[in-house]
């Protein structure tokens, strides 16, 4: 077995800051954040953009973040937050396609996952019509309120962690989540359950 085998196996054990410390000197461990994030969040832009443009969006958060690691703040163990920042980034490049995505879906109903919309945001609905009243309201959100709501909803983040993703105070991420709160109760009304603080 290589010594770089065994220095990847033994970074499984390790926080992320110290995946992404190992990875200065030995770059194949930063491969470990791929196999615990990866799939995150692929679900998380697939539900943004479809799954074509998830798997873009994968490799260039990950290819992305590889370049940036070694400025990344070592004093945080967890690099969820971080590399969902640079995700979402990337998804904000493809804005145009995620807003004809949830118009689409609003037109026909169709969503392009095998998992509804509304599962993941809205509970207690008839997901097939509320897939389509949700699409909506979320293309018609300002983009950084969508941001805030499906970091929060779809990537399951605390307040503290879209704060850190978006790279803006915990009071912003609280204000543009009770906006599309708002926005998203006034057309779906009680039906919308979007949870508190994770």
């Amino acid at each position: 077995m290589t010594g770089a085998a065994v220095g990847h196996r033994a970074c499984r054990n390790l926080s992320d800051a110290e995946v992404i410390r190992h990875s200065l000197t030995d770059p194949e461990s930063f491969a470990v954040l791929f196999e615990r994030y990866g799939r995150q969040i692929h679900r998380y832009a697939a539900r943004r953009l479809g799954a074509q443009a998830a798997e873009d969006i994968v490799a260039e958060t990950f290819f992305a973040a590889f370049r940036q690691r070694a400025s990344y703040d070592l004093a945080q163990p967890v690099a969820r937050p971080w590399l969902y920042g640079i995700g979402t980034n990337l998804i904000a490049r493809h804005r145009r396609a995620e807003e004809r995505m949830y118009r689409a879906l609003q037109r026909t109903g169709l969503d392009p996952l095998p998992e509804p919309l509304a599962e993941a945001v809205v509970r207690r609905v008839d997901a097939q019509v509320e897939d389509r009243r949700l699409a909506g309201v979320i293309a018609a959100l300002h983009r950084r309120d969508r941001d805030v709501l499906l970091l929060f909803a779809w990537a399951e983040l605390g307040y503290e962690e879209v704060a850190a993703a978006l790279d803006i105070p915990v009071g912003t991420v609280r204000s543009r989540l009770n906006r599309a709160r708002r926005k998203i109760r006034g057309v779906l009304g009680d039906a919308v359950s979007i949870g508190e603080e994770h």
